[in-house]
């Protein structure tokens, strides 16, 4: 069997693995690699392979940096079925078709601001129309249901507790020498998060991909984060407004219920909150459409939300008009807004208008990529390049690391004590060189596994 790291390896965003073993080849993850400049080249040439050679695609979750180049995939000739949860299902409906409309909202720019010796318009990474073709080829499985994506493939997702849908791949692949045990952990939750139940256990692997975005730090206590977040919003609203950059799928949602949570328990006074991403509102529609997926305290706080407008004023900005006018408020509001990382969306409007006042706060609540907007500001950037203007940064940034929906690194290896021994070979993905060797190290001291080791992208592995 041969295992090709392809995105997600050595990084964060691009998650791709390519798996064959002599009977059938397929992938797990097909991401969109997502910050810096060489971003779009990278998506540009992100298929060292034959699409209509696959035979199927195994998706963990919804997440673009996971499933964004599905619809480049299906363009270029994968025609085969794509596994995901039912949950995944749903939200891709809106995420794939909103990324194929900013690809060619971008694609546009791009060749408005070519260079002059290019004849040709620049092809956007896919359509809407490619993306709407793909969604067609979406084969939706509950959790904890075997399935046989192929003869040589037997396959059950399990809950990974990150997002909505989100899942552990639990596979077994069929080679020449026998069957081999493959897990993939996907993105792992928080088990202390709230929002939904732990990550499934798993006892074994002969082959193990794991996660390490948080690898090589700690997230603070679920009480730190709250009296955090109460105070930096507490101090802001009576003279500003609070900002916050947030993935439309998982983030918003869990940045919504604590502030519920807050409001709940009188430690903030009855709060604006407006969300101003139309993919985040249907994202959010979807997620309270799914209580019984959530942990038991979230579906209790979801009911007190509904009883009680008045403590949480939860409002959706639909259009262009309804999101402009959000800056012309002074002080008071809560403005949740895609993307997470601000580099692309709405948020980078909310930005350039309160950036430069220093009674306002920007809390950033995930992981900011290197070369992203958001990666600038977490680490102290006194001025920033927004829309071609250069912005003061006056306002308030808080790092609110709490509310990722990411297990760190205790939570990382809480969860690979659920392996009764040692996967035969462990790789450590999913995570910035830093962060990987950090957290393979601590699997070697920690855990005592010997075989761990830390793929870049490109590399290839025969098991």
């Amino acid at each position: 069997m041969r295992l090709s790291f392809l995105g997600g390896a050595g990084e964060v965003t691009g998650s791709c693995t390519l798996i064959e073993s002599g009977y059938t080849r397929f992938l797990v993850d097909c991401g969109m690699f997502q910050g810096g400049h060489e971003a779009w080249g990278k998506n540009m040439g992100a298929f060292a392979f034959d699409p209509g050679r696959l035979d199927f695609v195994l998706l963990t979750h919804a997440h673009i940096d996971h499933s964004g180049l599905l619809p480049r995939l299906a363009a270029m000739g994968n025609r085969g079925p794509i596994h995901v949860t039912t949950a995944t299902a749903e939200l891709l409906q809106v995420m794939l078709l909103d990324s194929a409309h900013l690809q060619e909202k971008e694609a546009e720019w791009r060749s408005r601001h070519r260079d002059a010796r290019r004849q040709h318009p620049m092809a956007p990474l896919y359509t809407v129309d490619q993306a709407r073709a793909c969604l067609k080829q979406l084969h939706p499985v509950a959790y904890e249901t075997e399935f046989h994506p192929h003869p040589g493939v037997s396959c059950t997702f399990r809950d990974a507790g990150h997002i909505l849908g989100s899942a552990i791949v639990d596979a077994r692949v069929r080679t020449g020498s026998g069957t081999r045990h493959v897990v993939f952990s996907g993105d792992l939750g928080q088990a202390a998060s709230g929002m939904l139940p732990a990550p499934a256990r798993i006892d074994g692997a002969d082959v193990l991909l794991v996660e390490s975005t948080y690898g090589n730090r700690l997230h603070k206590t679920p009480e730190e984060t709250r009296t955090e977040l109460a105070r930096a919003i507490g101090s802001t609203l009576p003279r500003g407004n609070v900002i916050i950059p947030a993935f439309a799928v998982g983030r918003t949602q869990a940045v919504l219920y604590a502030l519920a949570e807050l409001a709940r328990a009188g430690r903030l006074p009855p709060l604006r909150v407006f969300i101003d991403s139309p993919m985040a509102e249907k994202a959010t529609l979807i997620t309270r459409g799914h209580l019984e997926r959530l942990a038991p305290q979230m579906r209790e706080l979801d009911g007190w939300m509904r009883r009680n407008p008045a403590e949480l004023q939860l409002r959706y900005t639909h259009d262009v008009e309804d999101s402009k006018a959000l800056n012309q408020i002074r002080s008071g509001a809560i403005v949740i807004s895609a993307s997470g990382m601000c580099d692309a969306g709405r948020i980078k409007h909310h930005l350039r208008w309160n950036l430069p006042r220093r009674e306002c706060a920007v809390l950033i609540t995930g992981f900011q990529a290197e070369g992203t907007l958001g990666r600038r500001l977490v680490d102290g950037a006194r001025n920033v390049r927004i829309f071609n203007d250069d912005i003061p940064v006056r306002a308030k940034v808080h790092t609110i690391g709490g509310l990722s929906a990411h297990a760190d690194r205790d939570g990382l290896l809480a969860w690979l004590r659920g392996f009764t021994h040692a996967p035969g070979r462990t790789f450590v993905v999913h995570g910035e060189r830093e962060a990987a060797l950090s957290f393979a190290d601590a699997l070697r001291g920690k855990l005592g596994w010997t075989h761990v080791e830390v793929p870049q992208r490109g590399d290839t592995q025969i098991l």
